[in-house]
């Protein structure tokens, strides 16, 4: 999946799980959602650095009240392009009206927010996720998930069941050593991912994983398993390709060779790693038609589902999801919080 992405609730809250669309929030693949658009973030450009002018400094302002987010940040944003410097200026000395606008416009989703915050319990993970998200929703839908609040709660309660740590069965299922791995068994940090060849957020994630490896060395043992999401057309194979080649011990050059290509996990394509990697193509290519490693890359699904997964990467650490696995920073911390206990 988290292809962590983990950054939206859908309209139609009725159309799907609440808990799984708020998973959006942390970075990753999920199951489809009708209508829904991936936005990719521009940063930097032409204009970086550049004093900002009073129709951007009031567009800003009011994005602090509203949400970067929002709709109604993301409207102005335009039109303050349109607006005459002097207005802004004199917008900019009344910013407070606006502020009281938006304030009243937000009842509806400050109240949706304390409210779950107050059943879920206000120290949660999800009671952060959910702070940190309404203030994107427009206030109509903040009203609209009101009336069905009775489901709206049952969804998150779920989420937030799933980001307790696993328990000792369940994380031993995960950790044994059926799978590709590096580090040692007896490490004092175990990380287990669920991971999809072709999801474009799980090839962030395997950039945290050599981060981690060169960092951590022996201190931590890493485990993969295998989660092909069904609408990748060329996943499964990929992740049987993945495990033919590790049946040659090289599973982990295979591994960085088809992150790389994403684009390109045809049948053709992936003959053409196993050479480029110096695997026996003979042996490789009947390894694709194993049975056993097929059954493998279905075990890795069960047991994916059994832990809660629901998207790629799925990333626990001793057992404890990790919410933003591509982002190496947050996933050190949390390492390094283990390894200091």
């Amino acid at each position: 999946m988290k292809h962590n992405a983990w950054s939206r609730w859908t309209a139609a809250v009725g159309a799907v799980s609440l808990a799984a669309t708020l998973a959006l929030a942390f970075a990753g693949c999920k199951p489809r959602i009708r209508g829904s658009k991936a936005v990719a973030s521009k940063d930097g450009g032409a204009d970086a650095g550049k004093p900002k002018g009073p129709c951007e400094q009031y567009a800003e302002k009011v994005c602090e009240k509203a949400g970067d987010r929002s709709s109604a940040c993301q409207s102005l944003k335009s039109a303050a392009e349109l607006f005459p410097p002097s207005a802004c200026t004199l917008a900019l000395k009344n910013v407070g009206y606006a502020s009281k606008k938006i304030a009243e416009q937000r009842k509806k989703c400050d109240e949706l927010t304390s409210k779950l915050c107050k059943d879920i319990g206000k120290d949660t993970e999800t009671c952060a996720m959910v702070t940190k998200q309404t203030k994107n929703f427009p206030p109509e839908r903040c009203e609209m998930m009101m009336k069905r609040y009775d489901r709206v709660l049952k969804d998150l309660k779920r989420r937030e069941a799933m980001n307790k740590p696993l328990d000792a069965q369940k994380q031993a299922a995960i950790a044994a050593p059926d799978a590709p791995s590096f580090g040692p068994a007896n490490a004092k940090v175990t990380i287990v991912e669920f991971s999809d060849f072709q999801c474009p957020f799980c090839s962030r994630a395997a950039d945290t994983v050599h981060k981690i490896k060169a960092k951590y060395g022996d201190r931590v043992r890493f485990v993969f398993r295998e989660f092909p999401l069904s609408f990748h057309s060329n996943a499964k194979r990929a992740a049987v390709a993945a495990l033919a080649a590790n049946a040659q011990g090289k599973f982990w050059p295979m591994h960085d060779i088809m992150f790389k290509n994403q684009q390109k996990l045809d049948a053709e394509s992936l003959k053409s790693y196993a050479k480029q990697i110096g695997l026996d193509v003979a042996a490789w290519e009947k390894a694709l038609t194993d049975k056993k490693i097929t059954d493998a890359v279905d075990a890795d699904m069960k047991l994916g589902q059994e832990v809660g997964v629901q998207g790629t990467p799925s990333l626990f650490l001793n057992g404890a999801r990790i919410q933003n696995p591509t982002d190496f920073s947050a996933v050190q911390k949390a390492i390094d919080k283990a390894l200091a206990k």
